[in-house]
């Protein structure tokens, strides 16, 4: 009788199309993922991997977006809008403290089953000035606005909210670099193909990843002072000018001066 080994995976079916399953048991280090994540439809495959990775890392383990970045090949403009993303839909929150010395801080947390998503906390002072019309947006809101504007400049760059909502971090990125809205304005509008535009949102997300400009150098530290040089004074011997913070004789008068005492 030939022997069978159940642990063997089954041999395809002739015809069949798809992926084919060989699932082992896994006895220790591992983390246990649900398929609401896994197979998220309104998530992207990076903050789906995004989230796989935080949910399987220690308590305490950095995870700020430099800290990431140094682990991935995927740029801060990708790790800001997966993460913002996981925020959205639940799955984290980073809420940022001040703390007694004055140092803001972010705490953040995993969910591995999503709760509903608030918008992440801002530090503020004890005593908050109230807000007017004249207040200007948080640059999340900006960059949220200036997408959706974009339909009044060419109707193919009709964003759904969805798509608003993934690309305004990216387009917040440039707006902390200190690039004004118009200059991001231009940069995704100028030049546009004459063909129609299928995928506005994709189209704007690499000319924001391929254009984006690097941050502004910090400046250098201010030079020192030049000394002034000391002022002219009139020799008491010979009455030419010299140089000296003190009244007195010249160095061609001194010696003579020395000789005579």
């Amino acid at each position: 009788m030939t022997d069978q080994h159940p642990s063997a995976p089954a041999r395809a079916q002739s015809g069949t199309s798809g992926v084919q399953h060989v699932t082992e048991r896994h006895e220790d280090n591992f983390t246990v993922v649900g398929n609401h994540l896994a197979q998220h439809p309104d998530l992207s495959l990076t903050a789906i991997g995004l989230a796989v990775h935080i949910q399987s890392l220690p308590a305490g383990t950095p995870i700020g977006i430099k800290a990431l970045t140094a682990k991935f090949q995927e740029g801060e403009i990708r790790i800001a809008a997966a993460l913002r993303e996981l925020e959205t839909h639940g799955y984290l929150t980073r809420a940022r403290e001040r703390l007694h010395s004055g140092r803001v801080v972010t705490r953040t947390v995993s969910y591995n089953k999503p709760r509903t998503a608030t918008a992440p906390d801002r530090p503020r002072p004890a005593s908050p000035p109230p807000r007017t019309e004249a207040t200007a947006p948080t640059p999340h809101r900006a960059a949220a606005d200036l997408l959706t504007g974009l339909r009044a400049l060419d109707p193919r760059l009709l964003l759904s909210e969805r798509d608003v909502h993934r690309l305004a971090p990216e387009v917040s990125v440039w707006l902390e670099r200190g690039v004004p809205v118009a200059v991001v304005q231009r940069a995704l509008t100028s030049g546009l193909p004459s063909d129609p535009i299928q995928h506005p949102a994709a189209f704007l997300a690499h000319r924001l990843t391929t254009l984006l400009p690097p941050p502004l150098p910090t400046a250098p530290p201010h030079p020192a002072p030049v000394p002034r040089p000391a002022p002219l004074q009139t020799c008491d011997g010979c009455e030419r000018a010299f140089r000296s913070a003190h009244p007195g004789r010249c160095r061609d008068c001194r010696p003579v001066e020395r000789d005579a005492a």
